[in-house]
């Protein structure tokens, strides 16, 4: 054997060793759960069990899905749960915006950073309604009285101190230069209620998703001032001003994102990414997302990390203005 054959046998056996330990593609080896931090019936859940449907009815994995309902604690015995299984591909949370600011208010133990963000799903923007007969028409209507009375005007919001609704709310006062602390917020036990409650002159605003005042503005009963969406919604709210439209820059959603145990690797990661992006590219999930008034959102886990980062550092600056902060 000459000398050039003798190199090339032995460059093939030193590369052998290295070509076996590259890994392969990653895939779901048993049953997928599908955490979610609420019972059954809810937004997420409904969420939860659309996903589990598209997953196995385009053969997206080759083995079966669960719904596994955590409700409690506002969505710390999920996230417990979760944070048992470091390393586990096979189980991931649907969550929510809640994630950022029950953390930060300390509500929840875990934040962000103690998961492995997979993807963003959607986004359902905030919108800021009045009855029709009130004095507020415009969105600058509004900016005006949080700037010279922020405590002349009760605010109705669902189902916590320090949520999205509160959050958009605050965010307004301050574009407003009015003092945030001042806000007047009544907390209800749901959106439903919150509407009653403006309906029944008890508030004179409500802060809340934006397609929960389609039927009230389809029976002539509300009006909305603006929502905090980066462009016009579509359907029934495209007449509807986003804040931009009103020259301020109020942006809030709550939104969809999934997120995995901690310590899960690239090929697992990826894995997820891509079931996610034909998910969202599905016929079935794109009218459900329309019917329910939200807007498809997809980003991977790297884009998701760094949106994380960043809301949560907004969110922390007007929750501690709103004197709702824990986290140093």
């Amino acid at each position: 054997m000459n000398v050039l054959a003798l190199i090339t046998v032995f460059a093939l056996a030193m590369a052998a060793p290295a070509a076996v330990a590259q890994p392969g593609p990653w895939k779901p080896a048993r049953n997928v759960e599908i955490i979610v931090g609420v019972g059954p019936g809810g937004g997420i859940d409904r969420t939860a069990r659309l996903i589990q449907k598209i997953l196995q009815d385009q053969r997206l994995i080759e083995v079966t899905a669960t719904v596994v309902n955590k409700p409690g604690g506002g969505g710390s015995i999920a996230q417990a749960y979760l944070n048992q299984r470091a390393g586990d591909a096979h189980l991931w949370e649907i969550t929510a915006t809640s994630l950022l600011p029950n953390h930060i208010t300390g509500k929840s133990a875990f934040g962000h950073k103690d998961f492995t963000p997979v993807a963003m799903l959607s986004d359902e923007y905030i919108g800021f309604l009045v009855r029709q007969d009130s004095p507020l028409k415009t969105g600058k209507d509004l900016l005006n009285l949080f700037r010279a009375d922020p405590e002349s005007l009760p605010i109705g919001i669902a189902t916590a101190a320090g949520n999205t609704n509160h959050i958009a709310a605050g965010l307004a006062a301050k574009a407003a230069g009015g003092d945030v602390k001042k806000l007047r917020v009544a907390v209800f036990g749901s959106g439903g209620e919150a509407m009653t409650a403006l309906l029944g002159g008890h508030v004179g605003l409500v802060a809340t998703p934006a397609a929960n005042a389609i039927p009230h503005l389809q029976s002539g009963r509300m009006r909305v001032l603006a929502i905090a969406a980066p462009a016009r919604l579509e359907g029934a709210l495209a007449a509807i001003p986003t804040w931009k439209d009103q020259g301020e820059n109020i942006v809030v959603a709550n939104w969809r994102p999934v997120v995995g145990p901690k310590g899960l690797s690239a090929p697992q990661v990826a894995f997820w990414e891509e079931a996610f992006a034909r998910v969202t590219r599905s016929d079935e999930w794109k009218s459900e997302v329309a019917r329910a008034g939200s807007v498809n959102h997809y980003m991977n886990s790297r884009e998701l990390a760094a949106y994380f980062d960043a809301q949560y550092a907004q969110f922390k600056v007007i929750l501690t203005e709103l004197g709702l902060a824990k986290q140093p």
